[in-house]
């Protein structure tokens, strides 16, 4: 930033390292050259210049890349791309939030441009983590500054409208429909050899001994018998294939086997191998005893019933987004928890139906019985969750006049979002009411309670919570704003709850 208010220059703040990391970058072309050069196509050679190549391509870009903003506009320039929109087409600078990839769950922030044709940006600059938001938060108010001095009728509202991935504006809901498609073509293919794979199952267990009549063209579905003698096994470790290896190559020179049937084995044991349809099926020894792995219809069939109940899921984050689309950018969208339910419930009895009756789920008045029966079960769980998940307006909860009267001391889990007097950084999970004051405390118990000023505290409006509240507020909450003595208050609570907790601090209030 500079000391001229009309203008504004954002550039990442450690530039001194990456301009390092650059230098590193070079050193790695050199490494690369001289090591095609003189060591030949080595692949440490190659691996490790590219690694530094590639690491300073990135510090190139991100030290190179600056924005900027003026009385005319709004600039962003990186080493790829301009961009340039004038103030009178910006409708609002907001904040879009992203998690992080770290352990920590940390989140990035940085400003997101809303055009006036419903289009928005983010802006590569300026960002910051948790540990860096009072340069953040200077940067994106001397922006604001310039918007609303220089921009056309502009509206922006006083606090900054946060856009996560929580919220309606959060964009397309684009991971979850690939892992929706992904998971749905995954359940048909395996759900299209259903079919197959329980008509080998059948020939295999209805297979006869191949004998001198039987005709060339029914070889391969017979059973034919060969003897032959272990030469060596080949045990390898578990989940990787090991070998038994026959005297004479007879019948075969080699036998890729399990670790366990390698370890069962010995060199010179006679055994007998059992071939159908062109691959051994059984190797019968006098102590050990191996068969071929002969896949299950139906656990394909449950395969594809677990692809497919997996898809649910994200499937129902798209619609959630869908019935969002119409709500303020910075709303939170209810979650889709619920619908976990419906899914789970389908799972309980669509999995062992199609487990034992692979093929024939249509073929008794058992199944046809056992799937209606389910599928009534999972209609009515839908429905549930398609009523829990929907977008409450903010206030829709139990009337106060109907709000039966409190017995004794309730802890109602609710929580100011705000640091005062009686809520210091936070600390309070819940409120007291009932016997005593109201009171915050730090759990359901009077221990370490504050008392809630209630004397100073007036409700100005309801709502439903919004990106700017903080990741820690479920999105069935609802939030009140209070007004404690000129100062904004926010209180959060699941609807009903931040009913009753409304409706006590306005009686005490009121016969105080």
């Amino acid at each position: 930033m500079t000391d001229d208010p009309d203008v504004v220059i954002c550039r990442v703040p450690a530039a001194r390292g990456l301009w390092s990391a650059v230098g590193l970058g070079a050193a790695g072309v050199v490494v690369a050259a001289l090591g095609a050069v003189y060591g030949g196509p080595d692949v440490l050679w190659l691996t490790g210049g590219g690694s530094l190549v590639f690491l300073g391509l990135v510090s190139l870009y991100l030290v190179t890349a600056r924005v900027s903003a003026d009385a005319h506009g709004l600039r962003s320039r990186t080493l790829l791309r301009s961009w340039s929109v004038p103030w009178h087409e910006v409708a609002e600078l907001r904040v879009r939030l992203r998690r992080g990839n770290s352990s920590g769950g940390r989140q990035n922030r940085r400003v997101s441009v809303l055009l006036r044709d419903g289009h928005s940006t983010t802006l590569l600059l300026p960002a910051a983590s948790a540990t860096q938001l009072a340069a953040f938060e200077a940067q994106l108010t001397a922006l604001r500054a310039l918007h609303r001095r220089y921009g056309t009728d502009v509206r922006e509202s006083a606090t900054v409208p946060v856009i996560s991935d929580r919220t309606a504006g959060g964009g397309w809901a684009g991971p979850a429909v690939v892992w929706c498609v992904v998971l749905l073509v995954g359940a048909g293919v395996a759900a299209a050899f259903v079919s197959d794979t329980a008509a080998d199952e059948r020939a295999w267990r209805s297979a006869t001994p191949c004998t001198a009549a039987t005709p060339a063209a029914d070889l391969r579905e017979c059973l034919t018998y060969i003897s032959a003698v272990i030469a060596r096994t080949d045990p390898n470790r578990p989940r990787k294939l090991s070998r038994l290896y026959f005297t004479d190559n007879r019948p075969m020179a080699r036998l890729e086997v399990p670790v366990e049937a390698a370890n069962g084995f010995h060199a010179g044991d006679k055994v007998r191998l059992t071939f159908w349809r062109g691959e051994v099926r059984v190797v019968s020894g006098s102590r050990y005893v191996w068969h071929r792995h002969v896949e299950d219809a139906g656990d394909l069939a449950v395969i594809a019933a677990f692809a497919a109940l997996a898809a649910g899921y994200p499937g129902a984050l798209t619609l959630q987004r869908l019935r969002g689309r119409r709500l303020p950018a910075d709303e939170v969208l209810p979650s889709a928890l619920p619908f976990a339910v419906p899914l789970a419930g389908t799972a309980l009895w669509l999995v062992p139906l199609c487990y034992l009756h692979p093929t024939t789920l249509l073929a008794s008045a058992t199944t046809i019985g056992w799937l209606a029966a389910g599928t009534l079960g999972t209609a009515a769980l839908l429905t549930w969750a398609w009523r829990e998940t929907r977008v409450r307006p903010a206030g829709e909860a139990e009337p106060a006049a109907e709000l039966p009267e409190l017995d004794g001391e309730v802890f109602v889990a609710a929580r100011f979002l705000d640091h005062t007097d009686y809520n210091p950084y936070g600390f309070g999970t819940h409120i007291a009411l009932g016997d005593g004051p109201p009171a915050v405390t730090p759990g359901p118990g009077r221990f370490a309670a504050r008392r809630i000023p209630v004397e100073r505290l007036t409700v100005k409006a309801v709502r439903r919570a919004r990106g700017g509240d903080g990741d820690t507020v479920p999105s069935d909450w609802h939030i009140a704003e209070l007004d404690d003595g000129g100062r904004p208050v926010r209180l959060a609570a699941a609807p009903a709850d931040l009913t009753r907790v409304l409706h006590e601090l306005t009686a005490v209030r009121e016969t105080s």
